[in-house]
């Protein structure tokens, strides 16, 4: 690291349990996060601003005005532009030194396939069980760690799907693909605006964890938060011995 980096990442230098090695970690990590919506936009900034040295931003969508309540990377004056591009601008204004690539449009299987392979943590910050699905196989098969988590009105949730330990599940063990999921979707059931915040961070702080080593994940467990009580509760994930994606790796 250079004197302007030991400035920037100092207060998390002074960290014992990160350091110059574990700052180095990040600066060398590589972050994939598919989604820029209230999620995503409150996960990146602390990828960026922490010193991930690479992170790709997955989002077909445009930025709508009624994204504006909780999508704090854009601002009015990003209406109708794609959301990858409004992100990329409000990150390298936190910190131009981090490579951002986007990917302006809806990744298919084998595209999700390619991203997942080069990334060291994946982020899923969507909000469709498809794609969380699609993400989930991709992680499963290059053992990729996945940080998922969701929002919707006053619930949010967050785990890590980590399958490379031992009998850790991955997400369609929680969920299983060939089970009919209600989709549900803030633009029809609303979402209270910081709910979002406090997910999307603590899907950062768990992936600054997986890059760097550092403490116990929420690997094997499920997090989950009622707002309208302020209610934290935990509970244990098994693998499912029958799973249709990661029986048998």
């Amino acid at each position: 690291m250079n004197d302007d980096q030991l400035l920037r990442y100092s207060r998390h230098i002074l960290l014992d349990e990160l350091g110059i090695e574990g700052q180095s970690r990040l600066l060398a990590s590589r972050a994939l996060v598919i989604g820029a919506g209230g999620l995503g936009c409150a996960a990146l900034p602390f990828l960026a601003s922490a010193g991930i040295g690479s992170i790709v931003v997955v989002d077909h969508d445009t930025v709508d005005l009624t994204n504006l309540q909780r999508q704090i990377l854009h601002g009015t004056a990003s209406i109708g532009r794609p959301k990858v591009e409004s992100a990329r601008e409000s990150l390298l204004r936190i910190n131009p030194e981090i490579a951002i690539r986007t990917v302006g449009e809806r990744a298919g299987d084998a595209e999700l396939d390619a991203l997942v392979r080069d990334a060291d943590v994946v982020l899923d910050c969507c909000d469709n069980f498809a794609t969380r699905h699609a993400v989930n196989r991709a992680c499963v098969a290059h053992r990729v760690p996945l940080v998922s988590g969701a929002a919707l009105r006053f619930d949010g949730q967050i785990s890590v799907f980590d399958t490379r330990q031992p009998g850790h599940p991955c997400y369609a063990c929680l969920f299983p693909p060939s089970e009919q999921a209600p989709e549900a979707a803030c633009a029809t059931m609303g979402v209270l605006a910081p709910l979002v915040g406090m997910v999307g961070t603590v899907q950062a702080t768990e992936a600054l964890k997986l890059l760097t080593g550092v403490g116990q994940t929420l690997a094997g467990r499920l997090l989950m938060v009622d707002a309208l009580r302020m209610e934290w509760t935990s509970m244990r994930l098994a693998r499912a011995p029958h799973c249709e994606v990661c029986a048998g790796r």
